[in-house]
């Protein structure tokens, strides 16, 4: 007789109670949204990729080629958050290819844009493209991959990790030989987003007009209310902690190659292998890093990733040239394993706002880490680079502070107290 549990009392909660824990991993919609991932990075990824090219052909000041830079950063990180909050409230499943074709505005709008105002209008809407895309893609990652969300986080951020991977090879197979103009080939990609995103938002539809009724039945996992102050905390240090992260990994990738060419006297394609060996290693590193979460838990997954990267981070200034392709490669897949881990856990410290959550860690906490990238900038302006590159090494050490936030195990007991 499976008539009412102790926790009956809340209302029809005697269907299918013990196979809720147990949902199925939808491979096929987690590969369409880590595809289209892949699509929305590397036209985002075009931007920095054509910089040179516009700087020439329209006379422009480096304070305006970073302020093109600046709006896609601002417009695709900050409004995250807002569109995550938005659709919390209203799940909208069109959104998907409704972002997108504001990218394919974007993209054709910066191949023929004239002057350096519509180039600004144009990277305003690929920005927002993708500030529409994160928040939502991330909420399709969580809901096609049942129980098995790190895995499904983890496939879904590998696609757009390998999109912004992919600007050095358009820079020189596209835009050096056609010019701004080579832009135009990315509306082809952005209308194959649009098709893989219709196919992606009738499953959404579906997925959520079946599972509307049992979160009004049973309530989607709540955390008690007695608990704000500390959820609070946990937010703030986990925000913090992807922060000094995304600082770190920008002081790696855009300012180590000119310390290299300083240190060694590499040319610039040298440096950059290295560079490509730290984002690759990294890239299995965030693939990686989602499974090992589901068995071993997300904060330790987050601890390991952080303090584990610490020493050899350290290490990096002092190394030499082949020292250095070891430490890198090692770091880019430890630091970058709790890439899509950070996500799953804000999900699990927050139930219910996973597009709220979603676009804050990937897009609001990423946002500020790029303004961080422009501080190192200022830095080695005022300061030389060797010493704003020690001073970049001791960054992971702020991973210490994970030891603040609560375990897996915890939240569990939280959200039962809800």
């Amino acid at each position: 007789m499976q008539v009412q549990t102790g926790a009956a009392a809340s209302g029809p909660v005697f269907q299918k109670a013990p196979e809720s824990n147990v949902k199925p991993t939808v491979f096929r919609i987690l590969l369409a949204i880590s595809l289209v991932h892949l699509f929305n990075d590397s036209i985002q990824s075009i931007i920095p990729a054509i910089l040179p090219i516009l700087k020439d052909s329209m006379n422009l000041t480096y304070m305006q080629t970073g302020l093109i830079v600046f709006a896609l950063n601002m417009t695709a990180s900050v409004m995250q958050p807002v569109i995550g909050l938005y659709s919390d409230r209203r799940p909208s499943p069109y959104m998907l290819p409704l972002g997108m074709g504001f990218t394919f505005i974007g993209v054709l709008g910066l191949a023929l844009a004239p002057t350096y105002w519509m180039v600004l209008l144009s990277v305003l809407f690929v920005g927002l493209g993708s500030a529409v895309f994160h928040p939502e893609g991330s909420r399709v990652a969580y809901m096609a991959g049942g129980s098995r969300r790190g895995l499904a986080q983890s496939i879904f951020q590998v696609g757009g990790n390998s999109g912004q991977s992919l600007a050095p090879i358009m820079t020189a197979l596209i835009f050096v030989p056609l010019g701004q103009f080579g832009a135009i080939w990315f509306t082809a990609v952005a209308g194959m987003a649009i098709l893989v995103q219709l196919f992606i938002s009738r499953w959404y539809s579906g997925y959520i007009a079946a599972h509307r009724p049992a979160a009004k039945k049973n309530g989607v996992r709540v955390m008690s209310p007695l608990r704000k102050k500390q959820i609070t905390f946990a937010v703030v240090t986990l925000i913090f902690l992807v922060f000094a992260r995304s600082w770190y990994h920008a002081g790696v990738t855009i300012y180590y190659p000119f310390y290299l060419m300083e240190k060694f006297g590499f040319p610039l394609e040298k440096a950059q292998i290295y560079i490509f060996l730290f984002a690759a290693a990294g890239a299995l590193g965030t693939f990686m890093g989602g499974p090992l979460s589901d068995r071993f838990g997300r904060r330790n997954l987050i601890f390991f990733s952080m303090v584990g990267s610490a020493p050899l981070a350290v290490l990096l200034p002092y190394a030499n040239a082949f020292w250095a392709y070891v430490i890198l490669l090692i770091n880019g897949f430890i630091l970058l394993s709790s890439f899509s881990v950070t996500v799953v856990y804000a999900q699990e410290l927050i139930p219910g706002k996973i597009g709220t959550v979603s676009g804050l860690i990937t897009g609001l906490a990423f946002g500020l880490g790029a303004l961080g990238a422009v501080a190192l900038g200022g830095l080695i302006d005022i300061l030389h680079l060797p010493a704003v590159m020690q001073m970049v090494s001791c960054l992971p050490l702020i991973g210490l502070l994970t030891f603040f936030l609560p375990r897996d195990r915890i939240l569990k007991e939280w959200a039962q107290e809800g």
